[in-house]
């Protein structure tokens, strides 16, 4: 984005020195509060910024210095490459200070656990070990606890105070209770407390990061890799690099090149569009049309090289508009999402404010000043919500190894809240409801079909990549004799291909063949009297063989779908879901495999691009689970509430799903769906026992003593409660068949 915000009144940035949720939530609040602005969101994972409001508003130079006064660095939206080295950065710099918490904390833990069971003499031995123990949490007080203080100091400034605020209180409170305690002579110490505290909130931040770290592999994927590109410029021809290259340059493409700029045709050739699009067959594209980065460029007509003029550089590409796009996805909040920060946007005021009240109300009853400190420390600590943040991970952890279990993994734990109530499924069709693997639907013939037809066939397709070829290959090793092709007159000795239309096949006993489409072989004189395609199997892509004398055989091959298709389906229609077929190919093609699966004609969406996919499954159910295996998936399986990537996917879609199945089929989605309404049973119920117990261990420090240990311990017991709930997901699998209905 530039400084100057377009008319558009959305812009995205990037956000520098977040340290937690509670710090998004921070800069959210500001955001909202300024002037002019509509709206505004924060996506911690990707650390991406989104406002909406007035053009000058959501200016960068307007935006900055209110979010620099609270502490972060508001930037203009950072590349992929750029963020996952600020990640790994952060990475390491929670890493080290892990290991300063590990080191030095286990000293002051055993310091503690010795006074504790009375294993040194009483006295003072005792206090020596206590200072020990003092002695030993300062550097992780000092120096591994650091970021939470200044998390917490920021979110203050913001008015918007989150857990970081109690932890540092908590923290805090403990080492200044303990230190007075010490000056008093007593051993009752609770620097143990607060090292527990800084230890185990900065494993789940580092494994925050570690999650966000993956997240960021989705965009990468989605990225071309960085290459020259060679241009026309005043006569000559050189490679420059791609950063070089402007908008009405003239750039030649070679043969197998893959684009790597937007452009418009100046010749007329062959492309595999499938990156975009989702055809598995080439398309031939004329002068004048568009091109754009991400195809593979195949062949052009009687030329070695092909021509296009660029009018889209890096940044301004499709690609990049839909990388930008799907950043843009990630920003939208669920509404699980919105309770959950309205829910820590109140409990840190509301436990500050129990714990100033429990000091002087305990002093007014009668407590000693010292017993008054303990009592609102215990406060602090028994607010610090672990149950809580324990409940939902837990149960997702136990669901993900169940999912696992099933060949299903989750990238994201986190879906099985909007797997749950999932309304929807939308399934891709090439790679995802089909296997990508053209058969032979139909055939017919000039002549009867003897053994030396199927050997010359397997022999003129064997060394071909094209989907149609290889359907052709295994029908005609299925159907044929296993005689090898290189003892009789099927051995090709000359082999002409011209990329995408056909190909010229010569014998050794000099029979000539001509295979391709009906169109081309017209053009090149061959006799097709009897090849006319069937209206019966216009769903179905047409090959035509010839010889000297004329049409030889027509065949019709067809993607069919993945064996588990048709009941997954039925299973999925049979439990409500509205299930659709989403797909960038013809349609013909996509009525017919609608058919084969159970998916009625008018949930059959054919000849979409991967925009206008993300624009019809926005108009389904919603929250709407995707399943996807392409490059032009990509935006669908952002857009979706959750996104699936079936087993053979691309690298951009499996990075950008939420979910992989890592068998073939979708009977995993219909396992994955019915193991979420179970892991979300799972997860209200531990919430709601984790909100009844901090709802009575707050009322119970008020009322009485509870000592900060006894806090800590109470807190260990009611997470120990939740891990078994969660526990019994694992204890108690899922039973059935994916493709049966039953829940």
């Amino acid at each position: 984005m530039s400084d100057s915000a377009p008319a558009g009144s959305t812009a995205l940035f990037s956000l520098h020195g977040m340290w937690c949720t509670s710090c998004a939530l921070a800069v959210e609040g500001v955001l909202k509060r300024a002037p002019g602005i509509t709206q505004a969101s924060v996506h911690y994972p990707t650390a991406t910024v989104y406002v909406q409001g007035e053009a000058q508003a959501i200016a960068l130079a307007t935006l900055a210095p209110r979010v620099s006064r609270i502490g972060y660095r508001l930037g203009e939206l950072e590349a992929v490459q750029d963020a996952a080295e600020r990640l790994e950065q952060e990475g390491r710099y929670l890493s080290l200070r892990l290991g300063v918490a590990a080191v030095f904390g286990m000293w002051t833990m055993l310091a503690s656990i010795l006074i504790y069971a009375g294993a040194v003499p009483a006295g003072r031995i005792e206090l020596v070990m206590a200072w020990v123990s003092g002695a030993f949490s300062l550097p992780v007080v000092l120096y591994a606890g650091v970021p939470f203080y200044r998390a917490g100091f920021r979110t203050l400034l913001a008015r918007r105070p989150g857990m970081d605020v109690l932890v540092s209180l908590g923290v805090l409170g403990a080492m200044a209770v303990s230190v007075w305690l010490l000056g008093q002579g007593s051993v009752e110490v609770y620097f143990d407390t607060a090292v527990m505290l800084i230890a185990l909130l900065l494993v789940g931040r580092l494994a925050e990061t570690l999650c966000r770290q993956r997240g960021l592999k989705a965009f990468e994927a989605l990225a071309l890799a960085p290459g020259d590109v060679t241009l026309e410029r005043e006569g000559q021809i050189a490679s420059h690099p791609l950063s070089a290259a402007c908008m009405n340059d003239v750039q030649r493409l070679a043969p197998g090149e893959t684009l790597l700029l937007d452009g418009e045709l100046m010749s007329a050739g062959w492309f595999d569009t499938a990156t975009l699009s989702g055809e598995s067959v080439p398309r031939y594209l004329v002068a004048g049309q568009r091109v754009y980065a991400g195809y593979r460029f195949i062949e052009a007509d009687g030329e070695v090289a092909l021509r296009l003029r660029v009018n889209a550089t890096p940044g301004e590409r499709r690609r990049d508009h839909l990388c930008e796009q799907m950043r843009l996805l990630q920003t939208q909040k669920g509404e699980l999402h919105k309770l959950a920060d309205r829910f820590a946007a109140w409990l840190s005021p509301v436990a500050l404010v129990l714990a100033l009240i429990t000091l002087p109300v305990a002093f007014m009853l009668g407590a000693s000043l010292d017993e008054a400190v303990v009592r609102a420390l215990s406060v602090l600590v028994v607010a610090c919500p672990c149950a809580v943040g324990l409940a939902v991970p837990l149960a997702t952890l136990a669901g993900s190894d169940q999912a696992l279990q099933r060949g299903v993994a989750l990238r994201d734990p986190g879906a099985f809240e909007t797997l749950a109530r999932v309304r929807a499924v939308a399934f891709d069709k090439t790679g995802t409801l089909t296997a990508g693997r053209h058969r032979v639907v139909h055939a017919e013939c000039r002549d009867a079909l003897g053994g030396d037809f199927h050997r010359k066939l397997a022999a003129a397709t064997r060394q071909s990549e094209h989907p149609l070829a290889q359907g052709l290959l295994r029908w005609a090793l299925e159907s044929g004799d296993k005689q090898n092709e290189e003892e009789d007159a099927s051995r090709v000795v000359r082999l002409d291909e011209v990329a995408g239309a056909g190909r010229v096949i010569a014998f050794e006993r000099g029979e000539r063949w001509w295979m391709g489409s009906l169109g081309w072989l017209g053009e090149r004189g061959v006799t097709l009297e009897g090849a006319a395609h069937q209206a019966d199997h216009a769903f179905a892509s047409q090959v035509v063989v010839a010889d000297e004398r004329g049409w030889l055989a027509t065949f019709y091959l067809a993607d069919p779908p993945v064996e588990d298709g048709r009941a997954s389906v039925r299973a999925l229609q049979a439990q409500g879901y509205l299930t659709a077929l989403i797909s960038g190919d013809r349609q013909g093609a996509v009525s017919w495999l609608g058919e084969q699966v159970g998916l009625a004609p008018n949930a059959c969406y054919a000849q979409r691009s991967p925009e206008a996919k993300a624009r019809l499954l926005a108009g389904l159910a919603s929250p709407t689970l995707y399943v996807g295996d392409g490059v032009n998936d990509t935006l669908c399986l952002a857009a979706a509430g959750v996104g699936v990537a079936p087993m053979q996917a691309s690298d951009a879609a499996r990075e950008g799903a939420a979910a992989q199945l890592l068998r073939p089929g979708i009977g995993g989605v219909v396992q994955l769906l019915r193991l979420a309404r179970r892991t979300r049973n799972v997860m209200l119920q531990n919430l709601v026992f984790s909100a009844v117990y901090n709802t009575l261990a707050l009322g119970l420090v008020i009322v009485m003593a509870v000592p900060p240990l006894a806090a800590v311990l109470a807190m260990a017991a009611s997470s120990l409660s939740v891990t078994l709930n969660a526990a019994r997901l694992a204890w108690a699998p899922v039973d059935g068949d994916p493709a049966k209905g039953s829940p």
